[in-house]
């Protein structure tokens, strides 16, 4: 069989309707958030609108739009990110989900604190320091502010700016939410021991430095229901460290999935560099979604480096689907997240179909500058 026609077979499997969580979505395909820093006043335009329709139209089946602040004043680091919150950046967003779910796809919006990543400096309120589970966990060691360790006042906060974001998002008529817990920010400095040193009833082992997300769901849950799709987003790997793992073992993985999942997630997402990488190598050949499905019997989306031959944010080229076989026949994952292969090119769900992966466009940095 031909390259081009194997990748077409592969692709074809991913264009069956798949259920997530209660939702029933046109393909196996999402759209994996990536932010896009297009939006100077923090509200998505007409640009942001066009963008996301493409995809939609292209054939994916959800897409998960960019990371979007919370409304509480330390979520912002990074500028021109968009909000979820506020009248004007709410209605923006609810072009965008007209546009998707006209095209035929299913969307979520990733909410999103930063913690730590933020200095006093950032976002609109001046003066404000980033916050986190203790004190001097700053993301980076060059930053040169402390991190404030939250208080019980501080986290009840941010849980009640989650759930307004969740809530905002069902009247709205999104598909549903997911939560960002990964890579390093804010919900993922609770798991992570290197970041989380609290001696209350934040901090802990594993399972108990799950509580503060548990208690993000679990409002999100009394504030939406018990049917709307909540997904979490989670990483072994951060930012600050692409080699750490929360969890050296399947075992210890389950600490962290499995009060999540009693809390109420309906979907996880699990966020890697190459989706098809043995996890744990010396117990067998499963990917983290195949672990995180085996562990927890949740639907999981499958991310990393789909379509392209190298992770990160360098120059990439088109790549076989070859390695989704494994993952695919074992039923390791419900659905497949595609990346950067998406973000450089709208098509690119439609020419995979058609076993035309060589003919999509190259990933390059400068595509970061424009929302094509």
């Amino acid at each position: 069989m031909q390259t081009g026609s194997a990748d077409a077979v592969l692709a074809e499997a991913l264009f069956q309707p798949a259920d997530l969580g209660g939702l029933t979505l046109p393909t196996r395909i999402a759209m994996a958030p990536m932010s896009r820093y297009k939006c100077p006043d923090g509200v998505p335009h007409q640009g942001v609108v066009d963008y996301y329709r493409r995809r939609a139209e292209s054939g994916v089946g959800l897409v998960i739009t960019e990371a979007t602040y919370i409304g509480h004043p330390t979520a912002p680091s990074y500028e021109h990110v968009p909000n979820f919150f506020g009248p004007a950046a709410l209605a923006g967003w609810e072009n965008v989900r007209n546009a998707v779910q006209d095209a035929g796809a299913r969307i979520f919006p990733q909410l999103w604190h930063t913690g730590s990543f933020r200095q006093s400096w950032m976002g609109p309120a001046k003066g404000v320091p980033g916050i986190g589970p203790s004190v001097n966990t700053n993301a980076f060691t060059n930053h040169p502010e402390p991190t404030k360790a939250m208080t019980d006042s501080d986290i009840a906060e941010v849980v009640e700016a989650y759930a307004q974001a969740a809530a905002d998002a069902q009247r709205l008529g999104f598909d549903g939410v997911e939560i960002h817990g990964a890579h390093g920010y804010l919900i993922d400095e609770f798991f992570w021991s290197r970041t989380n040193r609290r001696s209350d009833r934040y901090g802990g082992d594993r399972r108990e430095r799950t509580r503060f997300a548990v208690e993000i769901i679990r409002e999100i849950r009394r504030r939406t229901g018990p049917d709307f799709p909540v997904s979490f987003r989670f990483s072994q790997w951060k930012q600050q460290d692409y080699k750490v793992r929360l969890g050296e073992t399947p075992t210890e993985l389950a600490d962290i999935l499995e009060p999540l999942v009693d809390a109420g997630v309906s979907i996880l997402h699990a966020s890697t560099r190459r989706f098809w990488e043995p996890e744990f190598p010396d117990e067998s050949d499963l990917t983290l979604a195949g672990w995180t499905k085996q562990l927890t019997g949740l639907p999981v989306i499958m991310v990393g480096g789909a379509g392209l031959d190298r992770p990160g944010l360098k120059e990439a080229m088109p790549a076989s689907l070859d390695v989704l076989e494994k993952p695919l026949k074992r039923n390791d994952f419900d659905v497949l997240a595609v990346g950067r292969a998406l973000l450089a090119d709208p098509q690119w769900a439609h020419k995979a179909r058609e076993g035309r992966i060589g003919d999509c466009r190259p990933y390059t940095k400068d595509l970061l500058d424009t929302l094509v």
